[in-house]
């Protein structure tokens, strides 16, 4: 019985050292020196209401800055939440929507309903931790007469 708690004992400190270890281990953080020429704000016009919203829902993870909670520091959830800043960005950053082609900027808007329609953003993950994140019915509605507004004037 003593040897296997000491084999136990000797797993839970190469454990211990490998979670101490990969602490020293970074990542770039998602934040910007300086508000981008091509964000979309700069070239749309958005409604003060839903500026928050998106703000507030979408920006941490489709945006070029992040607001990051304290836990950030620890990996390996550091790893997991740049994996999805990564993500989001790629598939839609409000900073960068201006160097889109006009059918890229079309078909991003297009998702953006489809996607809040069907419930896949904000991503659940997110709104358990950020309540606020949350899109009412009323938001979704904002944002969708935002879109369908903001497609009559891309270029």
């Amino acid at each position: 019985m003593n040897k296997s708690i000491f084999n136990l004992k000797n797993i839970l400190t190469i454990l211990l050292l490998l979670f101490i270890g990969i602490q020293f281990i970074d990542v770039k953080k998602n934040i910007s020196q300086s508000r981008s020429a091509n964000a979309i704000e700069n070239y749309y016009t958005i409604p003060v209401k839903v500026q928050t919203i998106l703000k507030t829902s979408c920006y941490d993870c489709h945006s070029n800055n992040t607001s990051y909670p304290w836990y950030s520091n620890v990996q390996p959830v550091k790893w997991w939440l740049a994996d999805h800043v990564d993500s989001g960005k790629r598939h839609l950053n409000f900073d960068e929507f201006n160097t889109y082609s006009r059918d890229k900027k079309l078909e991003k808007l297009d998702e953006i309903i489809e996607t809040i329609k069907e419930g896949e953003m904000p991503l659940t993950s997110y709104t358990a931790i950020h309540q606020k994140a949350k899109l009412s019915m009323s938001d979704q509605s904002e944002i969708e007469k935002w879109v369908n507004e903001t497609k009559r004037d891309v270029k």
